[in-house]
């Protein structure tokens, strides 16, 4: 596995600074699978929460929020109407205009087996080389971040199989986010995972 350096890109962090920290960062994700209300729990190792999602299933998938422990919002997340390789933006705050937007995600390719995504950075208007891609499979929970075409990892997921977790119906899994890298940013890339696994279920479903 590669080491990751530090990424000057990133040093002032793409949602807040205050969300990179110079050491590696190990967050647990917390979603309880058997609810009609989208509900995701972000926690440090010590269980202290880090960040929550508001969101319904029932609003067909298309707008989620990132809060902060407080209830600040700090991401708003919607999936982009009418896009051929499925699109989804990321905005400041509870806001969906165009002025605010902090970066784009698109599939890779529109078939796929696992799970490849481009990602966008706001200022990257041409898109001809991404900034980040995720590559893994989301049934697995097992998915990389890389710093755009390179090697470079900035954060890995991976399961969690607990006792309480098959017990109370939650999905757990860990995110390790390498050093000056802003974690925010990253656990909004998982809920858009998410949003695709759900798509992906629902089509499953319905074939």
């Amino acid at each position: 596995m590669m080491q990751n350096k530090s990424i000057s890109i990133n040093q002032n962090g793409i949602i807040n600074p205050q969300y990179c920290a110079p050491y590696a960062v190990d967050l647990a994700i917390v979603r309880k699978v058997m609810t009609l209300v989208d509900s995701f729990t972000v926690t440090n190792v010590n269980g202290k929460p880090v960040f929550n999602v508001k969101g319904s299933l029932m609003s067909l998938h298309d707008h989620r929020v990132l809060l902060d422990a407080t209830g600040k919002p700090i991401v708003t997340i919607r999936r982009k109407m009418m896009s051929v390789h499925d699109r989804w933006q990321a905005f400041r705050g509870e806001s969906t205009e165009m002025k605010d937007l902090i970066f784009t995600v698109k599939r890779s390719s529109i078939f796929q087996l696992k799970t490849k995504l481009d990602v966008f950075l706001a200022h990257n208007t041409k898109e001809e080389v991404c900034d980040f891609k995720v590559k893994g499979s989301w049934f697995e929970r097992s998915c990389v971040v890389y710093a755009g075409e390179s090697l470079t990892i900035v954060a890995q997921m991976h399961k969690k199989h607990t006792v309480q977790s098959i017990a109370f119906g939650k999905d757990n899994f860990m995110v390790t986010v390498y050093p000056n890298f802003d974690y925010a940013f990253i656990v909004s890339l998982i809920l858009i995972l998410d949003e695709i696994n759900q798509d992906a279920r629902k089509a499953a479903q319905n074939s």
